[in-house]
């Protein structure tokens, strides 16, 4: 199920996150791992998480490459070392739907925001770089803990896309 496409103001959020160059194949195996990191090191910083862990993608060359940064928001702006990066994902105009179900479904997801997004004569805030699509902030937002409900048809997933400013 996917929710009504809508825009919403989203203010600056900091986060950490590990950044990695990754093929589509080969993002499903390294994404729980990751994640698994930036916590561990979150814990190790006395950090707490102040919101549900994300996936930013920066650089989209399908099939090739993707850039990814595989994160969790912090209440405030926090240093990185040499594995881990801060941030601060930009506020601003976001395109956002909610997806429940299985993650192999959203790229489903991925397709009604931007095929809702063309729709509405809106403008992503999107570059073409030689190394593809490089964006000002996309992000797919895990609202629910696999740990917590094993049920994937519950799983529900944020899609927010970073509006160009007009």
């Amino acid at each position: 199920m996917i929710t009504k496409p809508s825009i919403e103001s989203l203010p600056e959020q900091p986060y950490v996150a590990i950044k990695r160059q990754l093929s589509m194949a080969e993002l499903g195996q390294a994404a729980e791992r990751l994640l698994a990191e930036v916590f561990e090191w979150l814990t190790a910083h006395n950090t707490t998480p102040a919101g549900a862990p994300f996936f930013k993608y920066n650089t989209i060359d399908m099939p090739k490459r993707l850039e990814i940064e595989f994160g969790v928001p912090t209440a405030f702006k926090a240093s990185g070392d040499s594995h881990v990066v801060a941030g601060v994902l930009p506020a601003g105009r976001y395109a956002t739907l909610v997806h429940q179900g299985a993650y192999d479904r959203l790229i489903e997801a991925n397709a009604a925001l931007l095929n809702w997004i063309a729709e509405n004569r809106l403008i992503l805030d999107r570059r073409k770089i030689e190394a593809g699509d490089q964006f000002g902030c996309r992000l797919e937002i895990y609202l629910t803990d696999p740990a917590k409900e094993p049920n994937p048809e519950k799983w529900e997933t944020k899609l927010a896309f970073r509006l160009a400013d007009q």
